[in-house]
């Protein structure tokens, strides 16, 4: 299934982080895009030479993309899904205007309210980061 974004995450701009699902398993695992704008709220008042998203952003990216495989679930639907932390966050590069990155998270675990996933974002083809993260269901 592609849902809208806005239809399953409760982010909303500035804090939105992805452009769209490209697909979404419920309980099994989501994909999304993303294309880094030059207008990026997170580039204002920084010099145009040398313009890198904060790795954070990038994490959270990851996080909003997990998050849709959890709240696509039915007994889920209508509740909200937390970011509980990062383990193994490996990064092989930066991320700058005009790349289009695409993040994927695998659902490893889901007990009760609590989840683990391993996501990764590439960038054409390539694997530029990859994490394991936590997700809370309140």
């Amino acid at each position: 299934m592609k849902p809208d974004v806005q239809d399953v995450i409760p982010q909303r701009y500035p804090f939105q982080m992805i452009d769209k699902f490209v697909d979404v398993k419920p309980g099994e695992s989501a994909s999304a895009v993303k294309l880094i704008s030059i207008n990026e709220w997170f580039f204002a008042n920084k010099q145009a030479d040398n313009l890198v998203v904060p790795r954070p952003i990038m994490i959270e990216s990851m996080a909003q993309t997990g998050v849709a495989a959890i709240l696509s679930m039915p007994e889920y639907q209508g509740k909200n899904a937390f970011f509980g932390g990062i383990k193994n966050a490996i990064f092989q590069d930066d991320f700058r205007p005009g790349d289009k990155l695409t993040f994927a998270v695998e659902l490893k675990k889901l007990k009760h309210n609590i989840g683990l996933g391993h996501g990764t974002i590439t960038r054409d083809d390539v694997q530029i980061c990859e994490a394991d993260l936590i997700f809370a269901v309140e």
